[in-house]
């Protein structure tokens, strides 16, 4: 139920970021419980900003 549409919603929402990061790249994505109330654009918004500091980090 709930589960199910975060996870959903997050799957769609990396999925279409891949492309964007770098080859070889492995992703984990973990929902916290304040993911379950979240809106799709707040979820974009997290993920987004979790992976640009990730790409930020791994290329120091």
């Amino acid at each position: 139920m709930i589960r199910n549409r975060v996870k959903r919603r997050l799957r769609a929402i990396t999925a279409s970021r891949l492309d964007d990061l770098p080859a070889g790249t492995s992703v984990v994505i973990r929902a916290l419980p304040a993911a379950a109330t979240a809106t799709f654009a707040e979820l974009e918004t997290d993920v987004d900003g979790a992976l640009r500091q990730a790409v930020a980090k791994a290329a120091r």
